[in-house]
């Protein structure tokens, strides 16, 4: 990407002062990251690098080149129409379908049910081509309340026990289409 093309990107990023009785609420060791004004919201670490692309944010346990792992997610907001039977596990399974890489593992597909969102993910496991290690990816597809957003998360299998933890927090803090008024105070909007 030509570097004219990475300054012009459409994100903005804001640092607001919270008012004393904000409704924001994160586990210890964690920070919110919020999207769309709400389209997307989950929780990472607190001291991961963020770094905002032009369809997409990611974040990064260390400042490139040192990362280990990259978790990176990106939303789309739905027309309007009935999105709850929309069939997201067979557009898991396509996903895994029409990945390039050649999974020597695959996981099952996991779902989850929120009160406005139908959550699936799996995760596969490869061998790295550039530095032959192996390493997993997990893959989300999320849909609720006129969003769908895809995550995934791609880390050494050596960091699993100390990133798996991190995939938990975000798949357990995820919340689609709840929006924000205000965000210093981080009270939604009604439906």
């Amino acid at each position: 990407m030509s570097k004219s093309k990475k300054h012009n990107l459409q994100w903005l990023k804001e640092t607001l002062e919270l008012k004393e009785d904000h409704n924001w609420n994160s586990e210890p060791g964690t920070r919110i990251f919020v999207a769309g004004r709400g389209a997307v919201r989950f929780d990472v670490p607190e001291d991961w690098h963020f770094e905002p692309d032009e369809k997409s944010f990611r974040f990064l346990d260390k400042k490139p080149p040192n990362d280990d792992c990259r978790l990176e997610v990106s939303f789309n907001l739905l027309p309007p129409g009935n999105w709850a039977e929309f069939p997201i596990v067979p557009l898991l399974r396509q996903v895994l379908k029409d990945e390039t890489r050649d999974a020597i593992e695959q996981g099952e597909i996991i779902k989850l049910k929120r009160q406005t969102a139908r959550i699936v993910w799996t995760q596969i496991k490869f061998i790295d081509p550039v530095e032959h290690r192996p390493a997993y990816s997990r893959i989300c597809i999320g849909l609720g309340s006129g969003v769908q957003c895809l995550i995934t998360f791609d880390y050494w299998e050596d960091d699993a026990e100390r990133l798996t933890p991190v995939w938990d927090t975000v798949m357990k803090s995820l919340v689609l289409g709840l929006y924000i008024s205000d965000p210093r105070t981080g009270f939604a909007l009604p439906d």
